[in-house]
């Protein structure tokens, strides 16, 4: 199946089911999804090999320009912003001047919307390096993906294309000391003839170490919501999202869940 691509630098803004009212900022190229990670369950598709990627990255001030442009009409508008959300065709570290346009939209944030919040959806591959570290921690939601409990289901359900363990993401989150958002997708099915489950009694107490041990400030569960790059892909029930979110809780930690 064909994934869904943002086209433009500046998308929306859209009525997210976690972020409010969310102008969406991509900063990957508009024609091809660009990820470090593969996830079976990815709207945007699946990431090609790099020998078939054609890339070409907005460039920092484009970034700058197209999300000014975009706040000033809203403005004008007397339009409502909760988010700003740096999301699109895959993993947004990746700009190489991620931590400069995290800058830029602070500051632009500051000029128009004083009261919107500045957010990432990361899945903290590429968190062990300084620069990026640093321009997540300048986010007021730096929201970072952990969605299993062992090594074995993270490579088969998140599919890195670089060559990472659940070991070192556990080891990049760490270093954020709680302060970060994290979001976990639960999900059943098969793919080329292998089954993944992360909801699983095994897959949840391991994960839930991990969440215990991160300590993070709020966790997002949800289910898929739209279409995925391969047809044998379960939702997990409302239910079962609501238990898991308990055991969370009873962790002390705060929690939200998504249908």
């Amino acid at each position: 199946m064909n994934g869904f691509l943002f086209e433009q630098i500046i998308f929306g803004p859209v009525r997210s089911r976690r972020l409010g009212i969310s102008l969406g900022v991509n900063l990957l190229p508009s024609n091809i999804k660009h990820c470090t990670f593969n996830c079976l369950y990815c709207e945007c598709g699946w990431t090609k090999p790099k020998s078939k990627q054609c890339l070409t990255f907005p460039s920092r001030e484009d970034i700058k320009k197209a999300l000014e442009q975009k706040l000033l009409v809203m403005r004008n508008k007397n339009a409502m912003l909760d988010t700003i959300t740096f999301a699109g065709n895959g993993e947004p570290t990746l700009h190489q001047e991620f931590s400069g346009i995290m800058d830029d939209a602070i500051a632009l944030r500051n000029t128009h919307y004083s009261k919107a919040r500045v957010a990432v959806l990361s899945n903290a591959s590429l968190a062990g390096e300084k620069s990026i570290a640093g321009a997540l921690m300048k986010a007021d939601q730096n929201i970072l993906k952990l969605d299993a409990g062992t090594n074995e289901t993270f490579q088969k359900i998140n599919n890195p294309r670089i060559k990472i363990s659940l070991q070192k993401v556990l080891e990049n989150l760490k270093q954020f000391k709680g302060q970060m958002i994290i979001q976990s997708l639960f999900v059943r099915g098969t793919y080329r003839g292998v089954a993944f489950d992360n909801t699983t009694d095994a897959e949840l107490d391991a994960w839930l170490k991990h969440i215990d041990m991160l300590r993070p400030k709020l966790v997002m569960i949800y289910p898929i919501a739209r279409a995925t790059p391969t047809e044998d892909v379960e939702k997990v029930p409302m239910e079962d999202l609501q238990k898991i979110a308990a055991k969370v809780e009873a962790l002390g930690i705060a929690t939200e869940v998504y249908p």
